[in-house]
């Protein structure tokens, strides 16, 4: 773990990162599960003993295989100190542990580079550390792929850096599979190796995959540029039946995404388009949006961190009004403002379908987020995660958030950390959340100059009929140390995130402000008295 401080508001505070993992935890928890693997137990004596060699071999791929779903996991849905990748990190070595001990040693048939499934049979070599792969070793890796009838259908080829004499190698053995291959993953597949190679190397693959007809490809982390999108060139332009595209991290600026736009031929059945941590810009944007234009069947739009600011995001959320399918809609970490959030308000009323909304990060502000707001409450019935923290909302639009949340009975996920709500706004997200909304599972209002009653709200709304809450994540407030006890005695401490960031001095106490949300408070107690008063009243009188 390391520590960092906090943000400038906040100087007495400091961040506990859980993820990533250090090396050294990671190499120790490899060798817990070679020791767990390798020992006796009731699934080596049903099963059968794995030696130390397999047990060790496991480990690794099965520490890599999570550590890389986790750092996907926190890449996709970033929760500050990272303690939900751990979670799935843990829960996922356990899972994979469990099913190796059931399976038992391996027979000297089976080979680890061979997955079956019901669907479909997958060549992946992408398992263990990152490493070159030259000529001797391709030929020996890619040999299954030689045999008669081998029925792949999916390649991955991630995580090996080809270098040019490995590649000519794959590229006669890829060209004969090009009637079979649905789906292709070379995504970092480069890595480490000069400009010119890695060029050279991304042409020989290209025109080895020329031709085939692909429902999914990823070409992610590789660092194309507008040389590298040109030297797939011939295998974008070959396809016509794409499902899935996969341009993560790959430096696509303004230049890259226009040249995308004239080397794809057809998005009309693109279903998930991804863009994630590039460098696109505003007139990058616009020319994604002359891609989105073209596709009627987005389901799963992604273009976060992509130094996208108003008229990039006018452009794009305009183009999406099309994309009537869209059920998962992800735009964090952009520069859109107030006017590109009034943009997209008047979008969400065609995207019925959105069932999650990413809008992190994106400078809303109150008026943005209320127009936002009150779109999502009109026209998203299906809605079931919604973030927009680090957005600069307050108090001023507490009353549309909560009206809005108050309305989604479905609600599995609520982030609305880094704003300004203060403990007026928690009081009315806490009362929005109260009933009704039993999938909750995370509810995160850090960083919000929440105090004693805000917190306090919270953590009663949470402990009321939410079977499936998972968090409540209130860190990095200003809750004295009795408001921090009194929430530990509402909620099963089990449920609450850590307190590590907190500040219990806070700003210069604003005792006006305390006063009236402790008298919202009150009031909404009274009237839910009230309330349960006038139906016990009526009981009786139907009772006579």
């Amino acid at each position: 773990m390391e520590t960092a401080p906090a943000q400038s508001d906040q100087p007495k505070s400091f961040s506990i990162k859980l993820w990533p993992p250090s090396e050294k935890t990671r190499l120790m928890l490899v060798e817990g599960m070679t020791k767990n693997l390798s020992t006796e137990s009731i699934f080596s004596r049903k099963y059968g003993l794995l030696t130390v060699e397999e047990a060790t071999e496991h480990a690794k791929n099965i520490e890599d295989t999570c550590f890389k779903s986790a750092c996907e996991h926190f890449d996709r849905e970033p929760d500050g100190d990272g303690s939900s990748a751990v979670q799935l990190y843990a829960k996922e070595t356990s899972k994979l542990m469990l099913e190796v001990l059931k399976k038992g040693p391996k027979s000297k048939e089976e080979k680890d580079i061979i997955i079956d499934s019901p669907k479909q049979k997958v060549f992946d070599i992408s398992q263990g550390k990152r490493s070159f792969i030259e000529a001797e070793e391709a030929k020996e890796l890619l040999t299954p792929l030689t045999e008669k009838g081998n029925g792949y259908s999916k390649i991955i080829f991630s995580n090996r850096s080809f270098g040019i004499e490995a590649a000519k190698l794959a590229e006669p053995i890829l060209a004969s599979l090009k009637d079979q291959l649905k789906e292709v993953d070379i995504s970092d597949f480069v890595a480490g190796r000069p400009e010119d190679e890695a060029l050279e190397v991304m042409r020989i693959f290209s025109s080895a995959l020329e031709g085939c007809i692909l429902n999914y490809l990823n070409l992610s982390d590789n660092a194309l540029g507008e040389k590298g999108v040109r030297a797939f060139g011939s295998l974008l332009k070959s396809q016509h039946n794409l499902e899935e595209l996969y341009l993560m991290n790959d430096g696509i600026s303004e230049e890259v995404a226009k040249a995308l736009t004239e080397l794809i031929p057809s998005t009309d059945k693109i279903k998930v388009l991804h863009f994630h941590n590039n460098m696109t810009g505003d007139e990058g944007a616009i020319s994604i949006a002359e891609l989105l234009k073209s596709s009627p069947l987005l389901e799963n739009f992604r273009c976060s961190s992509t130094r996208v600011g108003s008229e990039g995001g006018i452009a794009l959320v305009e183009a999406l009004k099309g994309c009537e399918h869209l059920k998962k809609l992800d735009l964090r970490d952009n520069m859109f403002g107030v006017e590109a959030g009034l943009a997209l308000s008047k979008t969400l009323e065609k995207l019925n379908d959105i069932s999650e909304l990413y809008l992190s990060y994106l400078n809303l502000e109150d008026k943005g987020a209320i127009a936002v707001l009150e779109a999502i409450e009109k026209y998203l019935p299906k809605i079931e995660v919604l973030e927009m923290a680090g957005n600069d909302i307050t108090v001023k639009a507490s009353k549309a958030l909560a009206s809005c949340i108050s309305s989604k009975k479905m609600l599995k996920k609520l982030v609305l950390s880094e704003n300004e709500l203060k403990d007026e706004g928690a009081v009315r997200i806490a009362t929005a959340l109260e009933d009704g909304h039993v999938e909750l599972r995370e509810v995160d209002l850090s960083s919000n100059m929440i105090r004693r009653v805000g917190a306090r709200s919270l953590a009663r709304a949470m402990a009321k009929d939410k079977p499936k809450l998972t968090m409540l994540n209130i860190n990095g407030n200003y809750i004295s140390d009795e408001g921090i006890d009194e929430v530990k005695e509402i909620l099963k401490e089990d449920l609450l995130g850590p307190f590590d960031e907190n500040d219990v001095d806070g700003e210069e106490d604003d005792g006006d402000e305390d006063e009236e949300a402790e008298e919202e408070e009150e009031e909404e107690e009274e009237e839910e008295k009230e309330d349960v008063d006038a139906k016990l009243e009526k009981l009786k009188v139907n009772d006579e």
